[in-house]
């Protein structure tokens, strides 16, 4: 092959490199680095520049969208000596790719283990308690604390979020159980405590039966003096009368004397169980007494008519 088409065919070719290594197009969403002769020159935002070839070259590509970066889940060790699982998402930002490319080697790196020891620090300061029922708490330290070190990157927080925190697996098991005996201990607590009201309330009852019962007896027995008073008081008033009228010389007392005694008399010779009536030694004298009180009542009557 010819010489002077070799060296064309070469000059169209270093032509062709050195165009598109001068023009160059940067798409929406990114910002390139440009050194110098190695040394950073300046940044590219997106759309068309114009670079020297060889003395100018695009260093670094720097995407300029909010990132994600997700944290591997890690055990942690709480104030009290409990081991928690936690993950975290982290939202940001590059706001200045020259800080991003030369101040630090690998940002994105940078931001997952800077994410990672915070919460390792933060949940350590913490309780399990606190630990498993203050995310905001955890958020906004943790947001706090890796903030500044983000600036200094060329990197702006956006956002971060705890994605999952849980005790490990023993922990869970441990706090279930306890959590079975507490219940179990409540649930005890609720059958004494009901059991205690039950046997107060009986108590109550049986208290108030028995006043009730006292009080009863106390008016019955009020109710039987004042009849056994009223019976006395008419048993006295009568054998006053009969007293009375026995004094006046009258008829009926003594007529009512021999009929209690006829019927006395009676009733012990009528009753099934005996066999042999026994009669007072003065049984005819009372008769002759009733017989003459019959004779002097119908005298009575007969000097009335």
């Amino acid at each position: 092959m010819d010489t002077s088409i070799i060296f064309s065919l070469v000059l169209v070719v270093a032509a062709i490199y050195s165009l598109s290594q001068m023009v160059r197009i940067v798409p929406q969403g990114e910002e390139w680095v440009v050194e110098r002769l190695g040394k950073y020159h300046t940044t590219l935002l997106p759309g068309l520049h114009l670079l020297i070839p060889i003395v100018d070259i695009v260093a670094y590509k720097i995407v300029t969208k909010e990132l994600i970066q997700q944290t591997r889940e890690q055990e942690v060790i709480t104030k009290d000596n409990a081991v928690v699982i936690i993950s975290a998402v982290v939202f940001y930002r590059v706001t200045d790719p020259g800080k991003a490319s030369y101040s630090i080697s690998n940002f994105e790196s940078a931001v997952a283990n800077m994410t990672t020891t915070t919460l390792r620090a933060v949940i350590g300061g913490m309780t399990l308690n606190a630990s498993l029922s203050q995310r905001d708490v955890i958020k906004a330290e943790v947001a706090e604390k890796i903030r500044d070190s983000l600036s200094g990157w060329g990197l702006t927080l956006g956002n971060l979020e705890v994605q999952d925190i849980r005790p490990s697996p023993n922990l869970q098991e441990a706090m279930e159980r306890q959590a079975a005996a507490d219940r179990e201990r409540e649930a005890a607590i609720l059958i004494a405590d009901g059991q205690k009201r039950a046997a107060i309330a009986k108590a109550e009852g049986l208290r108030e039966s028995m006043i009730l019962e006292a009080q009863g007896r106390l008016e019955s027995a009020k109710l039987d003096a004042q009849a056994k008073v009223e019976l006395a008081e008419g048993d006295r008033k009568s054998m006053g009368l009969i007293a009375e009228g026995i004094t006046a010389g009258e008829a009926a007392p003594h007529f009512l004397l021999a009929q209690h005694y006829i019927n006395s008399v009676k009733k012990l010779s009528e009753s099934g169980n005996s066999k042999v009536v026994f009669m007072p030694a003065d049984w005819q004298q009372s008769l002759a007494g009733a017989v003459g009180a019959l004779g002097y009542l119908g005298t009575s009557l007969g000097d009335k008519k």
